[in-house]
């Protein structure tokens, strides 16, 4: 599932302080303002994280002046790379698919 996609995508500028920061759902807007990334480059690395499935569009919520914003996820907890014997593994942990109380009304909140 994994693939050398997705461990050129982390070596990437701001795609591991992306991942670190989206362990709640967070928009574009927020991560560009929290990160001092330029917003049109924090699209770009949250489409290439999706890309590879370290990155997940959670849904949709309303912003605090009352528009629709995409807010995302990241897919994994984990991600483990070891360099051996001229090759590599990666070994990537997803994020637990139990879903609680909390996240049950953040959807339901978010699509009203």
């Amino acid at each position: 599932m994994y693939s050398e996609e997705a461990l050129r995508a982390l070596g990437n500028e701001y795609n591991a302080e992306i991942l670190g920061a989206t362990d709640e759902p967070r928009s574009a807007q927020a991560l560009s303002d929290e990160l001092g990334i330029p917003i049109a480059t924090c699209y770009r690395r949250i489409e290439e994280l999706q890309e590879v499935d370290l990155l997940e569009h959670h849904g949709r919520v309303l912003s605090d002046d009352r528009r629709r914003v995409s807010v995302y996820r990241r897919a994994v907890d984990r991600v483990a790379v070891d360099f051996g014997s001229g090759s590599y593994t990666v070994d990537v942990e997803d994020r637990a698919d139990v879903t609680t109380t909390l996240d049950d009304v953040w959807r339901s909140l978010s699509s009203s």
